[in-house]
């Protein structure tokens, strides 16, 4: 597939799939991909609707290539439990192996709490999307950067016929004229700086200017006080990805609710 990538690290990633890529078109041709779940699927866009300004979508990530190894101790089980009782919205699950010790196992596991789920990884075909589909996600992540115009229209028509909803990642104003170019509705801003690793709020306050009506906002990456949830929040994002400041705690559960209750705070004294 071609694509058009803005970084080194990107295409990193897209080489860690290929295998993964082939082995998904070698069962497909052997007619054995699992079948789509008929599990319901609670919906992601309504539980940010009705849960924001601000909702958080908690994530369990076990490692990333900033940070390395983050926390491995803490189950699935765990996560989604611990999020579920400190008011997640939410949850986002890392399924990427390579770099960041997921598995798809991982999204099962985590349904019991009955939280929308979203699946978090690298997906560049429309396999990956029927892949999901035999999982519990209610969501999965599309990277704009990623995948060409054509090949994110694919995507999204794919997750229309599977019942997913799909949440279209955005680094820039050019990935984001591409997801409105394909009328993606769900959007996620990516504070992150993917050559620098570093982050900068100012990304989702700059692009926030863009939101029509109709779309859901999230903004991912590099809020790690109440105060950086609350000013995310007051710009107008419907949900808040937090993951490696929750991860790397002993207890991500509880330090979700105690972020939680000072950005509470944080717009009670607004």
């Amino acid at each position: 597939m071609v694509a058009f990538m803005g970084n080194a690290m990107l295409e990193r990633f897209r080489q860690a799939k290929q295998a993964e890529i082939r082995e998904l078109i070698a069962l497909e041709s052997a007619g054995r991909l699992p079948e789509p779940s008929t599990i319901p699927r609670p919906s992601l866009a309504k539980a940010l609707l009705e849960r924001g300004p601000g909702a958080v979508i908690a994530e369990y990530k076990r490692a990333s290539p900033s940070l390395g190894v983050i926390n491995v101790d803490w189950t699935p089980e765990q996560a989604a439990a611990g999020y579920a009782r400190a008011g997640a919205a939410a949850l986002s699950v890392l399924t990427e192996q390579t770099y960041f010790q997921g598995r798809l196992d991982f999204l099962p596991a985590m349904a019991e709490p009955g939280l929308p789920l979203l699946r978090k990884d690298f997906l560049l075909h429309p396999l990956h999307v029927r892949q999901t589909a035999a999982t519990p996600a209610s969501a999965l992540l599309l990277i704009a950067r990623m995948l060409s115009q054509p090949e994110l229209e694919v995507m999204l028509t794919e997750c229309r016929v599977y019942g997913l909803e799909a949440v279209v990642e955005v680094f820039d104003e050019g990935d984001l004229d591409k997801a409105k170019a394909v009328n993606a509705t769900l959007i996620q801003v990516n504070n992150r700086d993917l050559d620098r690793l570093t982050t900068n709020l100012c990304i989702s306050e700059g692009l926030i200017r863009h939101k029509a009506e109709g779309e859901v906002w999230i903004s991912a990456s590099g809020m790690n006080t109440a105060q950086d949830m609350a000013r995310m929040r007051d710009a107008g994002y419907h949900g808040l990805l937090i993951g490696s400041r929750l991860m790397q705690e002993p207890d991500p559960g509880q330090a979700l609710a105690e972020l939680s209750r000072v950005m509470g705070q944080e717009r009670s004294d607004a």
